[in-house]
């Protein structure tokens, strides 16, 4: 492909030198190589601009680039070079196109499905992709064809199955065009895909043509990066109404969360179909829902009729998550049986309320809980499994870096909920962790509940498991799926299951 091609539907203000040919397309200069399109961005910690001279070195042939200062200098210095500038602020807009010619437009290949929300949009992402998986593909001539899909999302990326690292919520559009194109030449006919309000703030997925999209909640998280939560807001709604640079076919959307109402005026306004999903007046609604050891039944009420469901997953969050997840799948054509086995096919989700079982005669869980909202229902879900004749022992920290006023609120949600509390770290980052456990330490106290603090993660957690008690459920908030804990000095290697799983083999031990 040559430069002229690789740059149709991206807004260029000016170009310069050959129309070179292309091998790759690259934002990072540590992968460029011979042949590559370097795409030089101006981001929030770094500027891309810096490292046109690298790229160059190791065989870039062309250059984009979002400063008209890096674009004069590019020129000048490497006449040889297709240069390109495009608006300041627009790279990534610029990358989405480029990106799009590049891989051929998979994402027109693809029905896309995007999830966002603050909580739930990894396992309504799971649900819903264990959905379509579970339904035959349409119009094939073999009707036993399954359909494939793609999953992108915080814990993992599935690619026809293949399952592949996830460095991110949302990746870059680069990358995710990558995803798309592989999962598109093994068969897939479907996407599913967590959105962050990064990605939709920064543009990483500018003018993405979704199908579906759906709505979780939204509650205090990410003010570090949005400010305010009408900023956060105005990111979500860029999925629904049409800032984003597409207007979603159909809209699956939480009736019963604030947000979800203006959000239903937003994409309707915009011309989407309205899905609405909730526990009394909506479109896709729960009937008749029982806990059971190892998960739950609910009836399902939607527009087409009503169908039972047994799910593994258990707890009130989880049927707004089964019930969002069916919304989307039936706007994508599954029948309500399609929906109800693939509800049944889903055994887990990593780190949402996963179980660490050593043979102990108490619940020990790992959750991905790490707002006051994520713990409040947390916690709630934990005490529907012990009532009030077991306890409720809550582990969490606060992440560093980041919005530091829903530190107190966290430490008040887990004190609320719990009988007893272990104060800890999770990702301090550059921050001191004992500082950040302070700034939570507030909201903890004002409940009365009994705590303890520990800085060290690992052994906090022993700290936790060793006060358990027979029929007690302990839980271990905050990191759920991932395997590192980020620390000032650098990343270590950390998973809550592994060190829950060697505590309480050490206790056990030691009790004998």
């Amino acid at each position: 492909m040559r430069v002229e091609e690789a740059l149709r539907g991206a807004e260029v203000v000016r170009r310069a030198g050959p129309n070179a040919e292309i091998a790759g397309v690259e934002y990072d200069s540590r992968r460029t190589g011979p042949g590559s399109l370097f795409l030089a961005m101006q981001g929030g910690t770094t500027d891309g601009n810096r490292y046109i001279g690298k790229a160059v070195e190791q065989g870039a042939t062309a250059v984009v680039t979002d400063s008209a200062a890096a674009f004069a200098e590019t020129a000048r210095r490497f006449p040889q070079i297709a240069v390109a500038e495009v608006p300041a602020g627009g790279g990534r807009r610029a990358m989405a196109a480029i990106a799009a010619n590049f891989f051929g437009h998979p994402e027109k290949q693809l029905k896309l499905s995007g999830v966002t929300g603050t909580n739930g949009k990894t396992t309504t992402a799971f649900v819903l992709d264990a959905m379509l998986n579970s339904a035959p593909l349409q119009h094939a001539d073999d009707a036993r064809a399954g359909r494939k899909t793609v999953l992108v999302g915080t814990i993992e990326n599935h690619v026809a199955g293949a399952v592949r690292p996830a460095p991110h919520t949302t990746p870059e559009s680069r990358d995710l065009m990558a995803l798309w194109r592989e999962g598109a030449d093994a068969g897939a006919s479907e996407a599913v895909m967590e959105v962050s309000s990064h990605a939709l703030a920064q543009g990483r997925v500018y003018g993405m043509p979704y199908d579906v999209a759906i709505f979780t909640n939204l509650t205090q998280d990410h003010l570090d990066f949005h400010g305010t939560m009408e900023n956060y807001f105005a990111a979500k709604r860029m999925l629904f109404d049409g800032e984003n640079g597409a207007v979603p076919r159909a809209a699956v959307i939480n009736a019963d969360d604030p947000y979800g109402a203006r959000l239903i005026e937003a994409a309707r306004a915009a011309g989407a179909e309205i899905l609405s999903y909730g526990m009394n007046a909506a479109e896709f609604r729960v009937e008749n829902a029982r806990m059971l050891a190892g998960g739950m039944t609910f009836r399902l009420v939607t527009p087409q009729g009503s169908v039972d469901l047994r799910t593994r997953l258990t707890g009130s969050v989880n049927l707004y998550n089964l019930m969002a997840a069916s919304g989307a799948a039936m706007a994508r054509g599954l029948t309500l049986d399609e929906v109800a086995r693939g509800a049944e096919a889903l055994s887990c989700v990593p780190g949402r309320f996963q179980t660490v079982d050593a043979g102990q005669p108490f619940t020990v869980v790992v959750d991905y809980a790490h707002t006051d909202d994520a713990l409040r229902n947390l916690t709630a879900l934990a005490r529907e499994f012990v009532g009030h004749d077991h306890r409720v022992i809550t582990l969490f920290g606060c992440g560093g870096d980041r919005d530091r006023a829903k530190r107190p609120k966290m430490g008040r949600a887990a004190g609320e909920g719990s009988d007893f509390v272990v104060l800890t770290s999770d990702n301090p980052r550059s921050e001191d962790p004992e500082a950040i456990m302070r700034d939570a330490l507030p909201g903890l106290e004002a409940t009365g509940t009994e705590f303890a603090m520990e800085a060290d993660r690992a052994r906090a957690i022993r700290m936790a498991v060793e006060a358990a008690r027979a029929g007690d459920i302990v839980l271990l908030a905050g990191k759920g799926h991932e395997k590192e804990q980020v620390l000032r000095d650098g990343t270590i290697p950390f998973d809550d299951v592994e060190v829950a799983a060697a505590a309480l083999l050490s206790v056990d031990g030691a009790r004998r």
